[in-house]
């Protein structure tokens, strides 16, 4: 797993999972649709993305489509940081 990855995994795990939890986290696990990720936590979802990898993402690109999963959100900054 890369570290972009792993990074959005523990941030994720760390601000939206209760401790108790026993959901296991993956590059596929839905976030929005699968209801980890409401529409105030992607908002600073997209805040720590930006301030770990130094960009901007467009308030267009930033769809719940874009951010419904870990391997949707690496896929998005990889495309941004070009």
């Amino acid at each position: 797993m890369d570290e972009l990855t792993r990074s959005v995994i523990d941030y994720i795990k760390h601000e939206y999972i209760e401790a108790d939890d026993d959901r296991e986290l993956t590059a596929t696990t839905p976030l929005i649709s699968g209801g980890i990720v409401d529409s105030f936590s992607m908002i600073s979802l997209k805040r720590f993305i930006e301030k770990k990898n130094g960009i901007t993402i467009p308030d267009v690109e930033a769809s719940p489509e874009a951010f419904d999963t870990v391997k949707g959100i690496v896929a998005l900054v990889n495309k941004l940081k070009k």
